[in-house]
């Protein structure tokens, strides 16, 4: 289920929650669908996941799920530091095979919005680094696909090197970017610079 923004944004964007700061610690509301719908966020999150990497290097991407199981992301870190990415893979778009990044940690708080048309991948830039993220749609083992970290056509420029990374052999295995013939429309806005908005 979708809900129509106020304003049309849905590209990936930075979230920074708004932190409630005294001398015990910190309170943050971390997520609100209505606020999230005001900044341009069109998706409702249906399912949460968690993962937990023990070493720094490991490598989780680049991953979506195919329409009609499609998937827009709201990801966040609950403990540690990561390099977050997003690369666009809409058909058509002059910025397909670009990327953005962003440094994420449980310190800063800051979430990164991964639209419907991205695929996600992230490094962890420490030992043991808890991952949490909401998808707007379940799982479906039959539409989750990815495309190869190294791809030399995205070139993301990774924080370790490339003998260092840590992957699953199913992550090993994914396809070339050139390999992928995408369903995702492009809906006429390109990828830029990555949005910063604040959770208010």
């Amino acid at each position: 289920m979708s809900l129509s923004p106020e304003i049309s944004t849905d590209l990936p964007q930075v979230i920074v929650p708004n932190q409630h700061v005294d001398d015990r610690g910190w309170f943050s509301e971390t997520f609100h669908e209505m606020r999230l719908h005001d900044i341009g966020i069109p998706h409702r999150f249906i399912q949460e996941n968690q993962s937990h990497s023990k070493r720094a290097g490991t490598l989780r991407g680049l991953h979506f799920q195919l329409p009609p199981a499609a998937q827009a992301k709201l990801v966040s870190v609950l403990r540690g530091r990561i390099l977050d990415v997003a690369v666009d893979i809409r058909n058509s778009s002059p910025t397909f095979g670009k990327h953005v990044s962003t440094e994420l940690s449980a310190e800063s708080g800051r979430q990164i919005y991964i639209p419907v048309g991205f695929a996600h991948g992230f490094i962890t830039l420490e030992d043991e680094v808890t991952v949490m993220y909401k998808v707007s749609n379940y799982y479906a083992p039959a539409y989750d696909t990815g495309i190869r970290w190294n791809d030399p056509d995205i070139a993301i420029p990774w924080p370790v090197r490339d003998a260092d990374i840590i992957l699953s052999e199913k992550d090993k295995r994914l396809p070339l970017l050139k390999e992928f013939v995408s369903p995702f429309v492009y809906d006429g806005n390109p990828l830029g610079p990555l949005m910063v908005r604040d959770l208010k």
